[in-house]
Formats: C-alpha cells, structure tokens, sequence
C-alpha cells in the first residue's frame, strides 16, 4: 500500500531565516510522498526570489498580492493542495519550526488507523529550550473561556508519550485529512490569526472527528510570527497592538460561537471579574504599553458586540 500524499503548506511574512531553517530541515524528512507549497503573505523583501531560487526544485512557491493574514495564506496553501496537488492530507506548519525527519510518518501513520481521525498534532518543544514541551496538545475550558497548552514549559521526562485525543492542537502544525476539509471546510479567514486553530479543531469535533495529540511526532517551534506582547524592538508597539486586538476579538467570537449559553455567561463572569484586570496590570504596570492594552480594549469591544460574522479586521486598518 502506497504512502498518502502529503501537501506541506508553510506560510512566509517577513520571516526568510525562519522559511530557510523550515525548509532545510523539511528536505531531510523520511516520508517520502510529500509536497511542499509556500505560501508569500506579500513579505516586504525580496523573499520570494531568494526563496525560488534556493528551494525552486523542491517546493512550489505562491506570491500573494497582499496580508491574507494566518487564516487566508494558509488557505490559499490549503486550496493549491486540494485542487492542484490532489493531496490526501494537507499539513500547515509553521515557518518558524524545524522537524525531527520522522514526524510526518508518525502523523500520518496515526491518521490512517482511524477513520475518525480528522486532525492529528505532534509534540512540540520550544527552539531555545530544546527539551522542554511547549505543546502536547490542548485542553480548552469552555466555562471560563481558556485554552490551555498542555505540558507547557515542562521538561520532558516522558510523561506526555501517549497518544490521545484532545480538545486542540497547536496551529504551528496542524495534519489535517482531505475527508475532514471536504467535510468542515478550510479555516474561518473572518479570524485572520489567534484561536483560529482552536476553532478549527471545535468545528472538526462537532462533526464528530477527532483530534489527536501523536508525541511520537516531533518539531521544535520558535513563535515570532504571532508577536509577544514582550517584544521590544521599534515595531513591538504597533505590533503588540494589533496581537492583543486580534486575541481579544477572536477570544469572545470563539466563545460565541462555540459555548452554550450558561457557559458564555461564566466565560464573562471570569474574564471581568478576572482576566481584564490581568490584562490591565499587565500592559500598564509591568509592559508600560497603552497601546497594547487600546488594541485588547479595542478587540474587547467588538468581540463582545460585532456580529461573528462581521469581515474581519485588517491590521492596516
């Protein structure tokens, strides 16, 4: 029986060392039935040229005309496979994480012994702490709204090697089943970046697929492309700004969409009574950053009163 075809979709914005560092360690990945699209969110530099003319021969590249943001570049990635590449898995992963060369047989391998299974994640571990677990998974709390990283920041000493199901897996790599896209669609673009990928596995789990945590499976993940609110170069204020919008926004429409209502109701009870206030200390008294905190009141805002369907925001708006 021959191997699934894999499409591998990595998406670039201003990020050619991370692309490049991606890339290299794709070419040294065991399964051998994969393609790889890379997807240009419009980068500022000469990216796509640098890009073509070093990985040309291995990975077809696609140039957008302006920031489709998370959700819209990878669905531009997602499209090309389905319809171009007739891939039987689509696997969106990050640019700013490197892979051990047999994580993609282990997905792919737990994929196909359910048929069930409609989406499958792997361990990952954080660049610059190499041993140390940044993801097995998620749990998502639907009565206070939070969503958790399971073994987050913990050594790995073994204790998250079971596979299992979960509520979420970290949208730095996500193996998704051409059955599931066909049956759920793509990812939601009115997102444009934050909870997109827990929304992503709620609406996979409705339809009653499962996601799955595969710790066989392992990449290491850096995290520039979703900025840090502790970031402190030039653009970090503009740029924390617009991060805290989207994650506010995208935390209530997340919540509307997918709790009941007395969860919705306890969700507001927490965040007001307790996770504004956070917020608040955190910008104003350890950050010193108001516009960080004009951009979370911002997404606050309309995520509690702009309708779920509403177009989404763009970040040069």
């Amino acid at each position: 029986m021959s191997d699934p075809l894999v499409c591998i979709v990595v998406l670039n914005w201003n990020g050619l060392k991370d692309t490049v560092e991606c890339l290299d360690s794709l070419q040294k990945i065991a399964y051998p039935n994969h393609k790889v699209v890379v997807v240009d969110n419009a980068s500022a530099s000469d990216d796509v040229r640098i890009l073509r003319d070093r990985f040309g021969a291995y990975a077809h590249i696609i140039r957008n005309d302006r920031n489709y943001g998370y959700t819209g570049g990878n669905n531009i990635g997602i499209r090309y496979g389905l319809q171009v590449v007739k891939a039987d898995y689509l696997l969106i992963l990050n640019n700013d994480t490197t892979v051990a060369p047999d994580f993609l047989g282990h997905l792919v391998h737990t994929a196909e012994s359910d048929p069930a299974i409609g989406v499958a994640g792997p361990k990952v571990y954080y660049r610059d702490l190499p041993d140390r677990i940044q993801s097995a998974g998620m749990k998502v709390n639907m009565w206070t709204g939070q969503s958790t990283l399971i073994g987050g920041r913990r050594l790995d000493a073994g204790q998250h090697d079971t596979l299992r199901e979960v509520d979420s897996v970290s949208g730095c790599c996500l193996l998704i089943k051409r059955l599931a896209i066909e049956s759920v669609g793509d990812f939601d673009e009115r997102y444009f970046c934050y909870w997109d990928e827990t929304d992503y596995c709620a609406r996979i789990r409705k339809a009653g697929l499962k996601v799955m945590y595969v710790p066989e499976a392992r990449i290491w993940h850096r995290m520039p492309m979703k900025q840090r609110l502790s970031d402190t170069t030039p653009t970090a204020g503009k740029s924390a700004a617009v991060s805290q919008y989207f994650v506010a926004r995208n935390h209530f429409r997340f919540m509307r969409r997918h709790a009941t209502r007395l969860q919705y109701a306890t969700f507001l009870a927490c965040f007001f009574g307790y996770h504004l206030w956070f917020m608040v200390a955190l910008c104003l008294l350890y950050h010193r950053d108001t516009r960080a905190l004009a951009g979370f009141f911002r997404g606050t805002i309309d995520g509690l009163f702009r309708p779920v369907d509403e177009p989404t925001f763009k970040p040069e708006d």
